[in-house]
C-alpha cells in the first residue's frame, strides 16, 4: 500500500507541474490582452505602458518570465497581483476560499448521499413506480443546467422574490464564523442546486453498477446459503458497488468547480467561483491563472485521495 501512494504522489507531482506549464502558456504566451494596458488604466501614455512591462516583467524572454513564475508559485506560494486591485491573488484566494470550500464539500457530501440513496432504490425496485420515479428524475436533473436550476429555485424559494418565500435568497452568504446558523440556511438552496446534477450522474451510476453486482455469482452464493437479502445488498453488494461511485466522486470534484462559477453568481457568494467569473469580465490573468491552478490542486488532490479511498475498498486496485 505504501509504495503505491508514493507512486501516486509522484504522478501527481509530475501532472501539477505540466497543468503550471500549460497554464503560464496560455496566460501569457497568448493573452487575450496586454496586461500593462489593463494595469494602466484608460488613456496610457507609451512611457507609462513601457514602465510598467517593466516592472512586471513583461519584456523578459518568455522562458525568463516561466522560470520567475515558477520560482515564486514552488518557493512563496506567490500567484502575483491582481492588474485590477493591485491586491495580491494569494490573499484574494484566501479570503475567499472558505465560501467555496463550505459550498463544495457541502454540496459533494449531499450529493453522495442522495446519489447512493437514489441509485440503490432505483436498483432494488426498478420495475416500482418508486424506482422508476428515481431513474425519471435523474435524468430531467442531468440534463437541467446549473445556472437554469438556479434561476427557478430563486423564483419559488427565495425569501425575497420567491413565491414560497421558505429560504434565504442571492446575497444571503453568512461566513461561519459570524452566524453558524445562518451560514448554514443561507447555503441549503445552493448546496441543493450544486448536488442535483453530481447526484444524478452518480445516482445512474449507482444504479447500474448495484444490478450488476447484485448478478454476480458470489451473491447468489451469499443467498444460498440463508443470508438474509438485506445483509447480502449491505455486505456483499454495496461495497463492491460503490467502488466506481467513490472513483467518479474524485473526478466530480472538477464538475462542482466548474458549476460553483455559475452557482456563486446566481447566488451571489463571494467564493472562488465568483472571483473568477469577475476576473474573466476584466481580463485580469493573474487573478484568472491562480483560480485555474488552485482549482485544477483541488481535482488532482481529490483524485489522490479517491485512489487511496478505492485502493482501501479494492485491493487489487494497487497493482495497476
Amino acid at each position: 500500500m505504501t509504495r503505491y501512494v508514493i507512486r501516486r504522489v509522484l504522478w501527481v507531482i509530475v501532472l501539477l507541474f505540466g497543468v503550471i506549464s500549460v497554464t503560464f502558456v496560455i496566460f501569457y504566451l497568448f493573452p487575450s490582452g496586454d496586461p500593462a494596458v489593463l494595469r494602466a488604466g484608460p488613456h496610457p501614455t507609451p512611457q507609462l505602458l513601457a514602465t510598467i512591462r517593466h516592472r512586471l516583467g513583461l519584456n523578459k524572454a518568455w522562458y525568463v518570465q516561466y522560470f520567475d513564475y515558477l520560482k515564486a508559485l514552488i518557493l512563496h506560494f506567490d500567484f502575483g497581483f491582481s492588474y485590477q486591485t493591485h491586491i495580491a491573488v494569494r490573499t484574494q484566494i484566501f479570503n475567499r476560499l472558505p465560501a467555496t470550500i463550505s459550498l463544495a464539500v457541502g454540496a459533494a457530501v449531499l450529493s453522495l448521499i442522495t446519489a447512493i440513496t437514489i441509485g440503490t432504490i432505483a436498483a432494488l425496485r426498478r420495475r416500482s413506480p418508486l424506482g422508476r420515479l428515481a431513474t425519471g428524475g435523474a435524468v430531467v436533473a442531468i440534463s437541467a443546467p446549473v445556472f437554469w436550476v438556479g434561476m427557478i429555485s430563486l423564483y419559488l424559494f427565495a425569501t425575497d422574490i420567491g413565491k414560497l418565500a421558505i429560504l434565504p435568497g442571492a446575497g444571503s452568504y453568512v461566513p461561519l464564523t459570524h452566524n453558524p446558523g445562518k451560514w448554514f440556511a443561507s447555503l441549503i438552496m445552493p448546496w441543493c442546486v450544486l448536488a442535483a446534477g453530481f447526484a444524478a450522474a452518480s445516482a445512474r451510476l449507482m444504479r447500474s453498477s448495484l444490478i450488476e453486482t447484485l448478478g454476480k455469482g458470489y451473491v447468489s452464493t451469499a443467498r444460498a446459503k440463508g443470508i438474509s437479502e438485506r445483509r447480502v445488498i449491505v455486505r456483499h453488494a454495496l461495497r463492491v458497488a460503490i467502488a466506481p461511485v467513490v472513483t467518479a466522486a474524485g473526478l466530480g470534484i472538477g464538475v462542482l468547480l466548474a458549476a460553483a462559477i455559475l452557482t456563486e453568481t446566481a447566488f451571489n457568494i463571494p467564493g472562488i467561483g465568483r472571483l473568477t467569473y469577475d476576473s474573466i469580465q476584466v481580463g485580469d490573468l493573474p487573478t484568472m491563472q491562480g483560480t485555474v491552478l488552485l482549482g485544477a490542486c483541488l481535482v488532482v488532490v481529490a483524485k489522490l485521495v479517491v485512489d487511496v479511498v478505492y485502493a482501501l475498498i479494492d485491493p487489487r486496485a494497487r497493482s495497476r
